[in-house]
């Protein structure tokens, strides 16, 4: 039940801890896209049977979707920043839940692929908006746990898709219609949450529901040299900045991870491991299980470096990024094992640890950028994590056959390593910064907690 008291006047209701109400309703949101995203990819081999199109031309449907995915991260957020985060995401929303209902209406595998390209566009806002709901709604310590509360959703989104996929599939079977209400429902359930993010989204400074002490412990706890200034971002001055090249370069060398798990892992069970359909069915999704815990890990982390250690914000974050590529260790062993079930923990790691880091490094953004920036550097630092795991893609397309799988895992916890090192040498901290993971008698007062 959630815990509101009354207002002096008797009719606004506010409600305690809303900011952790507020990042739940964001959370929701990346379920909602990754719902959408990966509503395709489960009813893929129906719809490639109805509309009689190759794997080749699959292939390119999905490329499409990265392709404009990863361009429109940086212009997604740069409207957010630009337009607010209520009117745009909700725009956003209901853009990419109406192209995914317009599925239902593809006649052709070039009609598909046009219509994912659409979907990249509109769905690339994501990550950005709920990144600059973090920086909005939590103080500097709690930041990186919000960051991987919301990311959690990424997975989630991904694990609700084949059962609710599958039950439209069966349930409007007999009447030829199974595939096209797969993309309709699913929409459907964007519809709805873009409806409840206009209603209920708002910044603190905006919010009916917030009480006078959560907006100030709030406030008390952000850097005051990042406060907005009420300008549109310039992406020239972004680029001008050691700061963003750092989360540019971490972000680009830490995501192959991802595609490599998401993409590889099945087909590495089955080729090089000879592990049955079945059993990957059974254990492969637990890498994905693990991650969810690290999104979470990284930002609990983080805080304990501040409070308990004295550390800055930024020192902090490239603490617990450290910790998570010394963990990504873990995934280049998996070259040397030949025991699946050995393969599969060491690859749960690897995705516990990619997530710990990546929630990590996502979250600096908010860390050393103005709030009227932060979507924008999320976004442009996005589309080079993007660039990175397509391009990792690519190569190992072409040598694995050659090679085999080996060097790439190798590669993978080569590639954090580095990605660390970047973060502390590159990364400037802000001389007005201090340690604020430190906690006062009169905060802890304050906090609503």
């Amino acid at each position: 039940m959630v815990p509101i008291t009354k207002h002096s006047k008797g009719i606004n209701m506010k409600v305690k801890r809303l900011r952790w109400w507020i990042i739940g309703l964001v959370c929701l949101g990346t379920i909602v896209n990754y719902l959408s995203r990966s509503s395709l990819s489960v009813a893929a081999p129906n719809v490639m049977q109805e509309l009689n199109f190759t794997e080749h031309e699959y292939s390119w449907i999905v490329s499409t979707f990265q392709l404009c995915y990863t361009i429109a991260q940086p212009i997604a957020g740069y409207i957010l920043d630009s337009v607010g985060l209520k009117v745009g995401f909700f725009v956003f929303a209901t853009l990419w839940s109406l192209v995914n209902m317009a599925h239902a209406l593809a006649g052709g595998w070039l009609s598909l692929a046009f219509l994912r390209g659409l979907m990249g566009l509109t769905e690339a806002s994501a990550i950005p908006a709920g990144m600059k709901a973090s920086a909005e709604w939590f103080p500097a310590k709690e930041r990186g746990i919000a960051g991987g509360l919301f990311n959690a959703g990424t997975s989630v989104g991904a694990m609700l898709a084949p059962p609710l996929v599958v039950w439209a599939l069966l349930t409007f079977q007999d009447s030829g219609l199974g595939t096209e209400m797969a993309f309709v429902i699913t929409g459907a359930i964007g519809l709805l949450f873009s409806v409840g993010w206009f209603f209920l989204y708002r910044s603190p400074n905006e919010h009916q529901w917030i009480t006078d002490e959560e907006k100030k412990y709030i406030e008390e706890g952000q850097e005051k040299h990042l406060a907005d200034a009420h300008q549109k971002p310039s992406v020239r001055s972004i680029l001008a900045q050691r700061n963003f090249w750092g989360l540019a370069i971490a972000r680009f060398l830490a995501d192959p991870a991802w595609g490599t798990l998401s993409f590889w892992m099945p087909l590495y069970l089955t080729k090089v491991m000879h592990m049955p359909l079945k059993e990957i069915a059974l254990f492969a999704w637990l890498p994905f299980l693990a991650a969810d815990f690290g999104c979470v890990a990284g930002g609990f982390l983080a805080k304990f470096f501040m409070e308990k250690l004295g550390m800055t914000t930024i020192n902090a974050r490239r603490s617990a990024f450290t910790v998570g590529a010394l963990l990504m260790i873990a995934i280049g062993l998996v070259s040397i094992v030949e025991n699946p079930y050995y393969a599969i923990a060491l690859m749960s790691i690897g995705g516990f640890a990619h997530q710990t880091l990546s929630t990590v490094v996502i979250t600096m953004s908010a860390d050393l950028f103005k709030k009227n920036e932060i979507a924008t550097v999320a976004g442009m630092a996005g589309s080079c994590a993007w660039i990175g795991q397509l391009s990792f893609t690519l190569v190992m397309g072409a040598l694995v056959a050659v090679i085999g799988y080996g060097p790439f895992f190798v590669g993978l916890s080569v590639f954090d390593i580095i990605g660390a090192i970047v973060l502390w040498v590159l990364i400037k901290e802000p001389t007005n910064q201090t340690p604020s993971g430190l906690v006062t008698q009169e905060e802890a007062i304050i906090n609503p907690d």
